[in-house]
């Protein structure tokens, strides 16, 4: 019987999750500097990136299976000391990445226009909604071959690589983006351009890191037969996350139907949800590699890596909550000095400190079960979870009057009961043994 001591979870975790934080900022720290410049040419413009955020994040987040299932089965099979198996489990997520990334490019730029106006863009945020998303989508494939390099990397426990290409991509980033934004004068336009460049070069640097945990593969070459475990991880995942973007998506498109100061507003909230929240998922995922690996070489570890994992979660989710709560109003001024935004902001930031204490313990038993492959319970139930607040987003297409506090009340009750239910079902996969 394998068992690890308490202390000895505990290092392992936060070993694991401190060079994860860095590496999960990536994409959202490309975006909370575009917000932040970007919000200082007008609420139109950073509506307009608002829109095109959440249609990239529709993308992205909803390829996160190249990573999360990548980690899972490159750890199982290394816990078991499958090297070869490994490898090439990384090799045909590579190829997977890439096949999609060259298929969402070129769609995310011949519909723009449309997929913009559906989110709810107005006249005036349009454009720039468009033009963001257009420039945006050049960086798509590399920024999903990315997230295959680092599940490789992150099921080896390898977790400081992709800390030190995306520390270096963030920091290209924000320099050329002040460059083009306010010395050539590009507007938003330069902002996706910056982004893009770091993209490409992080996700040159990611792959060409991972190599040395893919020379073990059996075969270089695509294999359908090997990709189709991982699609059928993705089918899930992508479901699960598929329903998670949809419930802030809507809640975008909401905001967007409210008025441009509502949106912006809203665009502040969400942009700090996600940075904030990558604290919490830098728990999660060591969870994953940790709990695959314990599954993987037979040991009965895993329930007390979720435990652990689940209390470290929660008392960082609080402090956050705290921090955040008090900084509200300061945090909202950093994004905007228009007064009808900062009050709205203000006001969607302190539902947000409200959202990570539940949101502690959900992202922490989310990265159990993505360890223990339970990929079906995670797409069924974010399908759950998407159609309990629909009541709530009816009422407030009805009631226009309830503007960001009524967004965020059912952004609190979603979060809230996610997190009840998962914690639920990953004391029932990882039980402690007798």
């Amino acid at each position: 019987m394998t068992r690890f001591a308490p202390t000895a979870v505990d290092r392992r975790i936060l070993a694991l999750a401190v060079p994860a934080f860095g590496a999960l900022a990536a994409e959202p720290l490309y975006r909370l500097v575009d917000t932040a410049i970007v919000g200082r040419l007008g609420k139109e413009e950073l509506g307009g990136v608002a829109v095109a955020v959440s249609i990239l994040s529709l993308v992205i987040a909803g390829s996160n299976f190249l990573a999360y299932g990548t980690t899972q089965r490159v750890a199982n099979r290394l816990g078991s000391s499958d090297t070869s198996g490994a490898a090439n489990v990384g090799v045909q997520a590579t190829w997977l990445a890439g096949m999609i990334g060259i298929v969402a490019a070129p769609l995310l730029i011949l519909f723009a226009d449309p997929f913009a106006d559906l989110i709810g863009a107005s006249d005036d945020v349009l454009p720039f909604a468009v033009t963001y998303l257009r420039i945006s989508a050049i960086g798509v494939p590399f920024v999903l071959v990315g997230l295959a390099a680092q599940g490789t990397q992150r099921g080896a426990s390898d977790y400081r690589s992709p800390l030190i290409v995306l520390v270096a991509s963030n920091i290209v980033n924000a320099a050329v983006e002040v460059v083009l934004v306010f010395g050539f004068d590009l507007g938003v336009a330069g902002a996706a351009w910056s982004t893009v460049v770091a993209q490409v070069l992080a996700g040159a640097a990611l792959l060409a890191l991972a190599r040395p945990h893919l020379r073990a593969a059996s075969s270089p070459r695509p294999t359908w037969s090997e990709m189709g475990p991982l699609l059928s991880a993705g089918r899930h995942l992508l479901l699960r996350v598929g329903a998670m973007l949809v419930v802030f998506t809507g809640a975008t498109s909401l905001a967007a139907r409210v008025d441009d100061a509502t949106l912006a507003a809203h665009s502040i909230a969400v942009t700090m949800f996600l940075f904030l929240a990558l604290t919490l998922d830098a728990l999660a995922v060591p969870a994953q590699t940790l709990v695959a690996e314990e599954l993987g070489r037979g040991g009965t570890g895993a329930a007390e890596v979720n435990r652990r994992a689940v209390r470290m979660s929660l008392i960082i989710g609080v402090g956050l909550a705290v921090v955040l709560a008090a900084s509200a109003p300061l945090i909202a001024r950093i994004f905007t000095d228009e007064g009808d935004v900062i009050s709205r902001a203000t006001a969607a930031l302190w539902f947000l400190a409200a959202v990570l204490i539940p949101g502690s313990l959900a992202f922490a038993t989310d990265g159990s079960l993505i360890g223990a492959g339970d990929y079906a319970f995670l797409g069924r139930a974010a399908v759950g979870y998407l159609l309990a607040v629909i009541p709530i987003a009816t009422a407030i297409i009805l009631v226009p009057g309830f503007g960001i506090a009524g967004i965020w009340t059912g952004l609190l009750a979603w979060m809230t009961l996610r997190s009840l239910v998962n914690y639920r079902r990953s004391r029932q996969v990882l039980p402690y043994p007798l």
